[in-house]
């Protein structure tokens, strides 16, 4: 089906990104994968191409545009090409809303260059061992001292993005008792540097995919973070987590939508090449139908999320039809890629081909943004349940 959300600009992103990728990632991202993450000098070059700061605004080095849509394209031509940007996506399209929106005019002039140029990389640390999609439920606590100059921040996160090579940490913490009565009351986010005395990274998370972005464990020690450092008001984090996690929801839905369309280009061209019994897989009927389920369904994935892509560009995407988005991308993208897998036979569990790795990379996305099971808990809500 026609698509309506791409401009000429778009098109001529693309071809900028899919050279980029072609050039830069696609032969060194085997390494990447062993090694865990990509180097670090890489994302210095994603600051150069103009990639990170695409949203962030012109004073600060970013590009100004107002444009989701731009960060569609780098999930589509990442995908086709069966290779990941490393811990971009959370730096570029996690992190950035939560500056914008909170910082001071102070602090941006202190980190948002660097957040453009890829000097300044920044990951988010939410997830606690004992505390998964219950954010409510951190455990991580900031106590301000007495003079009240900086905070000392105490506690530990698990399964970080970028947590391995950021050099500022977005943590969620707990600056104030836990009340049963409100418990969401009480966390901040702090910002903290990496080459804080007190801050550790534990162990980097060997997963079944997303080998090329590194997952680390991180630790706090009685961190010293100066309350300039503080984002926002104190106690208002749940708001603020809240009000990005439509982008973040989207973010993850649009992924879905493209390694699902990668998943059938693949399929499509390696059912036309390979013979069984002498003629091509994609001449049984079998394969024909499997395909056609997997086109009608791409199909759909992909028109849903356009549609929730041009609210969000309007400022509509509500956090009920994000996680609709997210729910249904994602569930019918595991579909898609099982099926596309399944007709490549025994390739298909290799890790050299790329439908082995959107396989195994596309499993986490019903798991992080917060499980589809808390998606359906929204929706019901939403549904006056």
């Amino acid at each position: 089906m026609q698509r309506t959300v791409f401009n000429d600009d778009h098109q001529a992103f693309r071809e900028t990104i899919r050279d980029f990728i072609a050039k830069e990632v696609v032969p060194v991202h085997h390494d990447w994968e062993k090694q865990g993450h990509p180097p670090r000098e890489f994302y210095n070059k994603l600051g150069e191409l103009g990639v990170l700061g695409i949203e962030a605004p012109e004073e600060y080095g970013g590009g100004g545009e107002h444009d989701f849509t731009y960060s569609m394209v780098i999930a589509e031509e990442c995908a086709l090409a069966g290779v990941t940007f490393g811990s971009y996506s959370v730096h570029a399209n996690l992190i950035l809303p939560y500056l914008m929106e909170y910082a001071t005019d102070e602090q941006k002039q202190r980190w948002l260059p660097g957040f453009c140029s890829g000097e300044l990389m920044f990951a988010i640390a939410m997830t606690e061992p004992g505390t998964g999609s219950d954010l409510a439920n951190i455990s991580t606590t900031a106590r301000l001292s007495e003079d009240g100059d900086h905070y000392i921040l105490d506690g530990a996160k698990t399964f970080i993005t970028g947590g391995a090579l950021a050099d500022r940490i977005l943590v969620v913490c707990r600056t104030s008792a836990f009340d049963p009565d409100n418990r969401r009351g009480g966390l901040s986010i702090l910002v903290v540097d990496t080459s804080s005395e007190g801050f550790a990274v534990g162990r980097k998370l060997e997963k079944i995919g997303l080998k090329a972005s590194d997952t680390a464990e991180l630790s706090f020690s009685s961190v010293r973070v100066p309350v300039t450092d503080r984002l926002g008001d104190e106690g208002a984090g749940f708001r603020y987590l809240t009000h990005n996690l439509a982008q973040e929801r989207l973010t993850i839905a649009i992924g879905s939508a493209a390694t699902a369309a990668a998943a059938l280009q693949h399929a499509l061209a390696y059912t036309r090449e390979r013979d069984v019994f002498g003629r091509p897989v994609a001449s049984f009927q079998n394969t024909k139908f499997v395909l056609a389920e997997c086109s009608a369904e791409v199909e759909a994935i992909q028109q849903f999320v356009d549609h929730a892509l041009t609210l969000h560009n309007s400022g509509e995407l509500s956090v009920p039809d994000a996680a609709r988005a997210k729910l249904f991308a994602t569930d019918t993208a595991g579909r898609v890629i099982d099926k596309c897998l399944q007709l490549h036979g025994g390739y298909g569990y290799i890790t050299e081909f790329p439908i082995a790795r959107l396989y195994a990379d596309t499993r986490v996305s019903r798991i992080y943004g917060g499980t589809n099971e808390v998606m359906k808990t929204i929706i019901a809500k939403d549904l006056g349940l």
